[in-house]
């Protein structure tokens, strides 16, 4: 009995691990979701697959896509604004590459992400699941870590609302899982919809930029398929007991995910899926062979083999730039914000990005792909953080007040600009929104009307009551 609990639990770790294990009693209702008249007869959006790239740390919006040239100088700091592929779209002048593409792009620069802690903590959760962190954000600050009662993540609410396509799972985020445990960041897990759709991670790294490994699918040295397929059939037989103690609802819903994490195992497809230097030598380079720039490669062969929801987290190179950004090595410019923008974080972004919308179109793909940008936050719009020297140490803090999200593809129209943020940055002033407009609008790009969940008591709950769609954007 011993060596049967062992197995079970180690077939359950690596279920777990894939994404692929459920909590039971928990799951998506099928009732209708009430659709509003209005929600019905606007234009649907036409996506298939979602790739939402998430700028870690806290871009700045007022030096890339919502600059203000007629503020003050100590708050539109030296970077100049250029004209791009659409009229009245304007990126910064050191985003040449992306500024081809804007005709793609819907700017949404009216976004309210303000909350109580003023931190990437609750950025992270108010952006990624559309629900305003509740106040232990604020009482266990960088001790919040994810719990199994908050919100679900964007990725994994359309992930259980997606009919399963071949062997992948329905969620991918690569290249890292932010941040470093223990302090990892709340509002990128499945949480009480059931751990069933959590997204599988792919893991990269800055030394290694081609290879991407998803540790949950390593063997352990000595076991190959065979042996897998040895311990599906003795899982069989444990498995059979199982009906005697639980209700044959759970026990349906634990078989369902074990095959699945075997599938997984055992997919012929799977690596090749993840192997990016299939990919030819001048597409590469045309993203730059970066870890993020490979990243979104990977975001787009992931679209192809039919994954609908990828994230890219932006990975930091805490080597080579913590102690000039005053950061972690990412969008978090506490200290010498423009030189860390201008020298390094914005080149590859626009390498990057700008080659992920470009090849989506020329792939007849982007139709059916919503990209977006997003971050847990903005910067502070007047130059000048206390924590790296004040203004001598030109940097932005932390301002979740006004952030911007970039949107394209899905049936998104391109070339447009809605709403806006004040004279200097500030707070939205035309049109304002929150990340809840935002979760719906990615909700209804994919199709998805009925957000109806049940409780592990068998209520009925809606997974995002507050907002609606951006409709007027389709």
């Amino acid at each position: 009995m011993r060596t049967q609990l062992a197995v079970s639990r180690r077939t359950m770790l690596v279920a777990s691990a894939t994404g692929l294990a459920a909590l039971p009693g928990v799951g998506p209702s099928h009732a209708a979701a009430g659709e509003s008249t209005a929600s019905r007869d606007a234009r649907a959006g036409t996506a298939k697959s979602t790739i939402l790239f998430f700028l870690c740390g806290g871009a700045s919006h007022l030096d890339t896509w919502d600059m203000k040239p007629n503020a003050p100088l100590e708050y539109r700091g030296p970077f100049s604004p250029i004209a791009t592929s659409a009229p009245g779209v304007i990126l910064s002048e050191h985003l040449p590459m992306l500024a081809q593409q804007a005709h793609h792009l819907a700017v949404v620069n009216s976004i309210g992400g303000s909350v109580n802690t003023n931190d990437h903590h609750a950025g992270y959760y108010y952006n990624l699941t559309g629900h305003i962190p509740d106040p232990t954000f604020l009482s266990l600050a960088n001790n919040r870590t994810p719990m199994p009662g908050d919100w679900p993540f964007i990725g994994s609410v359309v992930a259980s609302r997606q009919g399963r396509n071949g062997d992948l799972p329905n969620a991918i985020t690569l290249p890292h899982k932010p941040s470093q445990a223990p302090y990892t960041r709340p509002g990128q897990f499945a949480a009480r919809i059931g751990i069933e759709h959590d997204p599988l991670y792919l893991q990269g790294s800055l030394e290694q930029p081609l290879r991407f490994q998803a540790p949950s699918l390593e063997l352990s040295a000595g076991i190959d398929l065979s042996r897998i397929d040895a311990r599906r059939e003795l899982l069989k037989s444990i498995d059979a007991a199982r009906f005697e103690f639980e209700s044959a609802q759970k026990a349906s819903r634990w078989n369902r995910q074990q095959e699945r994490a075997f599938s997984l195992l055992t997919a012929s497809n799977t690596a090749s899926a993840f192997d990016v230097s299939q990919e030819p030598a001048a597409l590469r380079q045309r993203y730059g062979e970066t870890v993020n720039g490979m990243s979104l490669l990977m975001a787009r062969r992931l679209v192809e083999a039919g994954v609908p929801f990828i994230t890219v987290f932006w990975m930091e190179d805490e080597k080579r730039l913590a102690k000039k950004c005053a950061s972690a090595g990412g969008w978090d410019t506490h200290g010498n914000n423009f030189h860390c923008l201008k020298e390094d974080l914005l080149p590859e972004f626009d390498r990057g990005f700008s080659a992920l919308i470009e090849d989506l179109a020329q792939k007849q793909l982007l139709a059916q792909t919503l990209v977006m940008v997003t971050s847990e936050m903005g910067r502070t719009p007047k130059i000048g953080d206390p924590r790296s020297g004040g203004v001598s140490g030109a940097g932005r803090d932390h301002w979740t007040h006004c952030l911007t999200d970039l949107l394209a593809g899905g049936g998104i129209r391109g070339g447009q600009t809605f709403g806006s943020s004040d004279r200097l940055g500030e707070y939205p002033k035309d049109s304002p929104i929150t990340p809840a407009d935002v979760a719906h609008t990615v909700y209804h790009a994919m199709g998805i009307r009925d957000l109806q969940a049940t409780d592990e008591q068998g209520r009925p709950f809606n997974l995002l009551d507050a907002g609606q769609p951006l409709f007027s954007l389709f």
